[in-house]
C-alpha cells in the first residue's frame, strides 16, 4: 500500500500537470483576448460564457488568469533553471576541492543570504529596473546559494566514495568526475530542492507583482491582479479568488512534489 507520502508525490504531480496543461494551452488559445474589455460584462459573475466572471473593466478573468499564470510560470521555471545551474557549478567545484575557493564563495553566499530574501529582490531590482527579465535575473541571484549549498554537500561526501576513487586511478580529470560520476548520483537530492526553488519562485514574482515592483503592464501578472482585485473580495469574490486559487494551486502541487520526493529519499 503506497504510503502517504508516495500519495503526497502522486497528488502533487497530479495538480502541476494539470495546472501546467492548462497554462500551455493558454500560451496557444484563450477563451477571449485577455486585455478585451467589455461594459456590459463589467464585474459579471461567472457562468457558462465566463467560467470565472469578468472584471470591473468587463475583462474575462479565466483568459487573463491563464495569461498571468503563464508568466508566472515563464519567470519561476527561469529563475530555477539559472539558479541551479550557477549553483551547480559553484557547488561542484567548492565541494570537491575546498579550500579557499570553498571559502571565498560561501561567504559570498552567506552575505547574499544574510539579507531577507524579499527585500534583497527589491534592492536589486531597484537597481536593474522592473520588468520581467530583470526580474528573473534579481531572483536567480539570490537561488544560486540555496542550490550551491545544496551541491556543495552532497560533493562532499561524494567525492570520498570508493567509484570516485577507482575513477581518479582509471586517469579520468577533475571535470569528468565531477560532473561525469559525482552529478548523476547528486540529481535525486537536487530534485526535491528544485520543486522548493520553484514554490520559492512563485511566491517570490507573485509577492514583488502584488508590491507593484515586480511585471509591469502590459505583461500579465497573478500577483499584481491580485493586488488590483482586492478591493473587490467582497462585491465580486471571484475577482481575487480567480487569481489566488491559481497561486496556490500552483504552489500546494509542487510543495506535495517536494514532501513525496523527501519521503522516496528517506524510504
Amino acid at each position: 500500500m503506497p504510503s502517504r507520502r508516495n500519495w503526497s508525490l502522486i497528488l502533487g504531480c497530479a495538480i502541476s500537470f494539470f495546472m501546467i496543461a492548462l497554462i500551455i494551452v493558454g500560451f496557444f488559445w484563450t477563451p477571449y483576448e485577455p486585455t478585451a474589455m467589455d461594459s456590459a460584462a463589467r464585474s459579471a459573475s461567472p457562468s457558462a460564457r465566463h467560467i470565472l466572471g469578468c472584471d470591473n473593466f468587463g475583462r474575462d478573468i479565466f483568459s487573463r488568469v491563464l495569461e498571468g499564470a503563464g508568466t508566472t510560470l515563464i519567470i519561476a521555471a527561469s529563475t530555477v533553471v539559472i539558479g541551479l545551474t550557477v549553483g551547480i557549478i559553484v557547488g561542484a567545484f567548492t565541494g570537491y576541492f575546498g579550500g579557499w575557493l570553498d571559502e571565498v564563495l560561501m561567504r559570498i553566499s552567506d552575505v547574499i543570504t544574510a539579507f531577507p530574501s524579499v527585500l534583497m529582490a527589491m534592492v536589486l531590482i531597484s537597481l536593474l529596473g522592473s520588468g520581467k527579465h530583470n526580474i528573473i535575473i534579481a531572483l536567480s541571484i539570490l537561488f544560486i546559494p540555496s542550490f550551491a549549498r545544496v551541491v556543495r554537500s552532497e560533493f562532499a561526501k561524494e567525492k570520498q566514495m570508493d567509484y570516485v576513487r577507482a575513477a581518479r586511478l582509471m586517469g579520468a580529470g577533475h571535470i569528468r568526475i565531477m560532473f561525469v560520476h559525482i552529478l548523476p548520483n547528486v540529481i535525486p537530492v537536487l530534485l526535491s530542492a528544485v520543486a522548493i526553488g520553484f514554490n520559492n519562485a512563485v511566491l517570490a514574482e507573485a509577492s514583488m507583482s502584488f508590491l507593484g515592483i515586480g511585471v509591469q503592464v502590459p505583461d500579465p501578472s497573478l500577483g499584481r491582479m491580485l493586488s488590483e482585485s482586492q478591493s473587490f473580495l467582497f462585491s465580486a469574490p471571484w475577482y481575487p479568488l480567480s487569481s489566488g486559487i491559481t497561486i496556490v494551486l500552483l504552489v500546494l502541487g509542487f510543495g506535495l512534489i517536494s514532501d513525496g520526493l523527501g519521503g522516496r529519499k528517506d524510504a
